[in-house]
């Protein structure tokens, strides 16, 4: 007899009620129980259209015995508060990023979290992308050999109206603009498939610096939109095997070249890109060509490919790693993207929020 699906509730209602509810709708082991949201007319409309109970109190939500874990999908700044109470109430978490505003409240989670032996997940869920998923088989394959140079362009344009109105995504404090969005992929993603990001700096800039309000008016923005890394990784955590890696951060390339990841090493080079800038999971593309050989496309290995896949491409890989998280609940074995994942990027985007070079 199959156990009791898990009982989740979902903490926020952007892209915990546009991504989140229909990923759990399809996780056969987690079940949607109730949601959160800190304003009740909000909340109201969400519960009406999806049947579940509803919490403006953090407290309240915890307390309720049908809530065995929660996501926590809101936006950056309250995060960490929320999720030390979770953990303190004993509740699982699925984290989105950045986890935390710094890494040292990153660090604090983690601790927590051993302490109570709970599992926290934490959504880089371009790790369960198959396409990602086959360039990490390949690397670790020696598809490349080791690896001589790392470039990743992000290009997005999501922030180059300067008519977009001002919110927390153009606040610094707040968790705002690219290093939060892109940046704590970008470091997640080199610290997967290369190794963990050394001598890092960056030089960041805010492109468009006033946005208009709500109630009228312009507003000073802080947050960078661009942001522009160098770093060494470790190749496979070797500190005898440095590999230089560039990347390039932009919320403002509005016909910018979207994502592209370029792997050169020994014996080969990998290419993982993508020019959509509507859904930033379908129209990946990942070309390998070995040493002398010209590049051709690989598809994802059988394994590899969603068993279900929905319009918005953001929702498969949400399901797996919600899968991957029930799994590490039932068991008791680490999630992997976890906590430890969660603190090196945070850690390294703590590094280039604090580099000097601004513009």
């Amino acid at each position: 007899m199959s156990p009791q699906p898990i009982g989740v509730a979902v903490a926020g209602l952007g892209f915990g009620e546009k991504v989140h509810l229909p990923a759990l709708a399809a996780a056969s082991d987690l079940q949607a129980v109730a949601l959160w949201h800190p304003r009740q007319e909000r909340l109201d409309a969400a519960t009406a259209v999806h049947g579940l109970k509803g919490y403006t109190d953090w407290d309240a939500l915890l307390a309720d015995p049908a809530v065995e874990a929660v996501v926590i999908a809101t936006p950056p700044a309250p995060r960490f508060g929320l999720a030390r109470r979770a953990l303190e109430a004993g509740k699982h978490l699925m984290l989105e990023k950045p986890i935390a505003l710094h890494a040292d409240q990153a660090r604090e989670l983690q601790r927590l979290a051993m302490a109570r032996g709970l599992s926290v997940a934490v959504d880089y869920e371009y790790r369960a992308v198959p396409l990602f998923m086959q360039a990490a088989r390949l690397l670790q394959a020696g598809a490349v050999g080791t690896p001589w140079l790392v470039k990743l362009d992000w290009l997005m344009g999501s922030r180059a109206d300067p008519q977009r109105g001002w919110n927390w995504y153009a606040q610094a404090d707040q968790g705002g603009g690219v290093i939060g969005a892109l940046g704590t992929h970008a470091c997640d993603m080199l610290n997967w498939l290369i190794g963990p990001m050394e001598s890092l700096q960056a030089v960041n800039s805010v492109s468009i610096k006033q946005r208009p309000q709500p109630g009228g008016g312009l507003a000073a923005v802080d947050a960078p939109d661009v942001s522009l890394l160098q770093a060494v990784c470790h190749w496979q955590g070797r500190p005898e095997q440095p590999v230089p890696a560039q990347v390039s951060l932009s919320s403002v390339s509005r016909n910018g070249r979207g994502f592209c990841l370029d792997v050169v090493g020994a014996s080969g080079s990998l290419l993982l890109s993508s020019t959509n800038q509507k859904d930033y999971v379908h129209g990946f593309e990942l070309q390998h060509a070995p040493l002398g050989e010209p590049f051709r496309s690989l598809e994802p290995d059988a394994d590899l490919t969603f068993p279900e896949t929905w319009s918005d491409g953001r929702i498969a890989p949400v399901a797996r790693v919600l899968g991957w998280w029930a799994e590490s609940i039932r068991t008791g074995q680490p999630m992997v993207p976890g906590l430890s994942e969660g603190v090196m990027s945070r850690d390294a985007c703590d590094r280039v929020e604090a580099s000097v070079a601004h513009l």
